[in-house]
């Protein structure tokens, strides 16, 4: 097995969407894997590498992150539209079921995926969930507010003491810069995806409720940790797996491990 993913583009409503992918097609759904902001398909690198050995694992960056084009206007990054780039990646690479494994943000695209197309949608994996009361929310609103560029560097400043400020102790300082390059590639977007994120409120509790999906909702030690416990009374066929030991950037230290424990999850029978 290659120990880099293979990249691609593929034609979206915005423009090219840039596609990682890792391993083949098998008789498992292919795993399709959805970032947080303000991030991009690379924060899944290692993981996927470690996921592809029995099934196709896709990571797409959304309409302007990564190497994604972007929408012409924030009014057009909202959770909807970068479902609807995930399903023309899954349509241009001739997917039919798929799972999708979200990771903050994306565990609301993931939702909104299987909101668009249910029967394309066999399981629903997630990474914590920003179930937030209207103060809680417009807190963290306030905390991801763009940072002007300045000749000082405050963006950049900032943007790398929060990575530090939340890394686990085990994350490298070179995965941690991995992660910032991430950031910095958003742009004058980068913080779109969060604004996107906080506005998909109630289809979000919904879907939790509602969707028919076997549901797994994996709840690292961050700092949604315990916004993320308040989805075990909404949910439907779905189950919080506690994962205190892990926090930020755990897809990459742990890629293998969160690999074993999402497929016993996803590929378990139903009940």
């Amino acid at each position: 097995m290659s120990d880099t993913t293979r990249k691609s583009y593929v034609d979206g409503s915005f423009g090219q969407i840039h596609v990682r992918t890792a391993g083949k097609p098998s008789d498992k759904p292919p795993l399709v894997c959805l970032h947080q902001s303000p991030k991009n398909g690379l924060e899944f690198e290692d993981f996927m590498l470690a996921a592809a050995d029995d099934r196709l694992v896709v990571a797409a960056d959304y309409p302007g992150y990564g190497m994604s084009d972007c929408p012409p206007s924030e009014q057009d990054a909202t959770i909807e539209n970068y479902a609807r780039a995930m399903w023309q990646v899954s349509d241009a690479l001739k997917l039919s079921k798929v799972d999708v494994f979200g990771n903050h943000t994306g565990a609301k695209v993931a939702v909104e995926m299987a909101h668009q197309r249910p029967d394309n949608v066999r399981c629903i994996a997630m990474v914590s969930a920003a179930i937030l009361t209207d103060d809680e929310r417009a807190q963290f609103v306030d905390y991801f507010k763009p940072i002007p560029l300045d000749k000082e560097g405050s963006r950049i400043i900032e943007n790398w003491r929060r990575i530090v400020a939340t890394a686990s102790p085990d994350w490298t300082l070179e995965k941690m810069d991995r992660s910032f390059l991430q950031t910095c590639m958003g742009g004058e977007a980068y913080e779109w995806g969060h604004a996107a994120a906080f506005a998909y409120t109630t289809p979000f509790t919904d879907g939790l409720r509602d969707l028919p999906h076997r549901k797994v909702l994996l709840n690292p030690g961050d700092t949604l940790q315990d916004y993320t416990r308040r989805a075990a009374p909404i949910m439907t066929n779905g189950e919080v797996v506690e994962c205190p030991e892990w926090s930020y950037g755990f897809l990459d230290m742990h890629s293998h491990a969160v690999s074993a424990l999402l497929k016993e999850k996803i590929d378990a029978e139903p009940a």
